[in-house]
């Protein structure tokens, strides 16, 4: 489960799920509900494969909403589904999406850039939570 929430110029992304590699799925699909007005507007039309390194989970966090971001900025693409796997290591997935295309994608909010502002992942309730601020 994912959910936006108000913060002062910026919003916030939030996800419940029971384990890592499901909330950093659900913080992907949130990121989606940030940008555009119609997540399920997105089709799930062509797979992407991202590999990211790092130990720690909050970083891991910012680095994977980063890249997903940076996808739609230099790419335009915007992403529907994941199949994430998060090791001690890093994370492994396949982000699946499609270009943007205005006929079809209103855009909810631009979103800027992820910030580090109460960035969290912790464990939550017998399962995991995440928060990050993203600059609108």
């Amino acid at each position: 489960m994912y959910e936006l929430f108000e913060h002062t110029a910026d919003l916030g992304l939030r996800a419940t799920a029971p384990d890592l590699s499901s909330l950093f799925a659900e913080m992907g699909r949130c990121l989606l509900a940030s940008v555009v007005e119609e997540p399920a507007s997105v089709r799930a039309a062509q797979d992407v494969r991202i590999e990211l390194a790092g130990t720690d989970r909050e970083f891991l966090l910012f680095d994977w909403l980063k890249e997903l971001l940076l996808r739609f900025e230099t790419e335009q693409m915007l992403f529907a589904s994941f199949d994430v796997a998060v090791t001690d290591t890093g994370l492994t997935a396949t982000a699946r999406g499609e270009h943007y295309d205005p006929d079809r994608h209103a855009l909810a909010h631009e979103v800027k850039a992820i910030t580090y502002h109460e960035l969290k992942v912790v464990e939550h309730e017998g399962g995991w939570l995440a928060e990050a601020i993203v600059d609108i």
